[in-house]
């Protein structure tokens, strides 16, 4: 697996790195736990895995910064969010995204 992991507590709120639309939205992926998948163009998709919740469904438009999951630790051992982004199906780093801070 390729991306980062977030640590944080159970509940915390998971927000939309872009607007997009959800593909995938589920547990059936092994080492994932509860999954959402986004897909925000032809290029790039994004992961937020180990949800406790999922809060948006398959199909689903969401934009930037939308409550889209809770944090938990589904398919791991502690509370965490591994997030990955996806340019053309090849993972990337995803530190290239985010704010610098």
């Amino acid at each position: 697996r390729k991306g980062i992991d977030i640590a944080g507590k159970s509940g915390q709120s998971i927000i939309a790195a872009a607007s997009g639309k959800v593909v995938y939205s589920g547990n059936g992926l092994p080492r994932y736990g509860n999954l959402l998948i986004i897909k925000h163009n032809d290029v790039y998709l994004s992961a937020y895995a180990h949800n406790k919740t999922l809060l948006v469904k398959e199909g689903q438009l969401v934009k930037a910064g939308q409550k889209i999951a809770l944090l938990g630790r589904s398919g791991t051992q502690q509370n965490q969010l591994h997030f990955e982004i996806r340019r053309n199906g090849k993972p990337v780093d995803p530190m290239r995204f985010l704010p610098k801070k």
